[in-house]
Parts: C-alpha cells; sequence; structure tokens
C-alpha cells in the first residue's frame, strides 16, 4: 500500500514536471524565422527601376565604346592600306597616334566601368537599407529575435536574442 502511494506520488509529480518543461520554456526559446533577401530586392519596384536606369547608362558606355573602336578599326585599315605609300616618319606618327587612341579606349572602358559600379552603389545603397529596415521593423512587431536570409551566401539580418560571447569568454578564462 505504501509503495502504492509512493508510486502515485512519483507518478505525479513527474507527470508535473513533464508539463512544466514542455510549457515552461516557451518563453526562453528564440523565435527564428527567414527571408530571401535575393528575391525581396529584385521584386522591389525601386530596385528594378533603378536597374533600367543603370543598363540604359550601361548601353551608353557600350555605344561610346563601339563607336571608338570601330574609328580604330578603320585608322588602322587606312593607314595599313596607305603605309607603303608613306614615309617612315609618318608611319611612325600614325602608329603612335593608333597606340594613344588604343590607350584612350582602354582608359575609357576602365573609367566606365568603375562610373557605373559607383552609380549602382549609389542607386542600391538606400534601397537595401530600406529592404533591411523593413525586414527588422515586421521581425520586431512579430517577436521574432532572429532573421535569417535564406538567399545562397545568406546571414543572419537580426540577431535580438541572447549573445553568448560573453558567458563563453568567461568559460575559456579571458
Amino acid at each position: 500500500l505504501i509503495n502504492k502511494q509512493i508510486m502515485k506520488q512519483l507518478f505525479t509529480l513527474f507527470t508535473c514536471l513533464l508539463l512544466l518543461t514542455a510549457f515552461a520554456p516557451a518563453h526562453a526559446q528564440s523565435k527564428v524565422a527567414h527571408i530571401n533577401t535575393q528575391q525581396l530586392l529584385s521584386e522591389m519596384p525601386e530596385v528594378i527601376a533603378a536597374n533600367k536606369e543603370l543598363e540604359k547608362l550601361e548601353k551608353q558606355y557600350a555605344t561610346q565604346l563601339e563607336t571608338s573602336a570601330k574609328e580604330f578599326d578603320t585608322k588602322v585599315k587606312s593607314y595599313s592600306a596607305d603605309a607603303e605609300n608613306q614615309t617612315d616618319l609618318i608611319n611612325q606618327q600614325r602608329q603612335t597616334e593608333l597606340q594613344d587612341l588604343q590607350q584612350r579606349i582602354a582608359e575609357f572602358r576602365q573609367t566606365a566601368a568603375q562610373e557605373l559600379q559607383k552609380k549602382q552603389a549609389e542607386m542600391m545603397r538606400p534601397l537595401y537599407d530600406k529592404a533591411r529596415a523593413a525586414i527588422e521593423t515586421v521581425a520586431k512587431a512579430q517577436s521574432f529575435d532572429y532573421v535569417l536570409d535564406s538567399s545562397t551566401g545568406g546571414s543572419v539580418i537580426l540577431a535580438e536574442g541572447k549573445d553568448l560571447m560573453a558567458d563563453v569568454k568567461q568559460k575559456l578564462g579571458f
């Protein structure tokens, strides 16, 4: 009879503990969400408009490069066809002129690429910041502690949960 009572009390205690552990840690668990930021950005109307503007600028640079390349090719053909009729001094001057033109084309190509990259950074940075702020606002409104970027190579966007750095440093003795 005593064994049955003890067993019954232990069973009740065990059941209570089990229920407590099942429900109690709910507040201690971190809420985690995810979002594909690459997809979000690719669907933002402002990003789409900015990309169209960048494509337009890129086409302008490409047209200028193409025009310069045609000018270079035309001069090369003209000078090559007429080289036998010219003096060595004139042929050397033409060769120098062609090298200078080729160098200016290469410099323009490099400058255009740098300008495109700079323009892209100027246009996109505020849009990335806007998207990040919206993600953080929504995450906080829905009480998420962490938001992970589910796009390829993604990372943590929001980290409001407990940071273990201090505890781990203490454990390691520094």
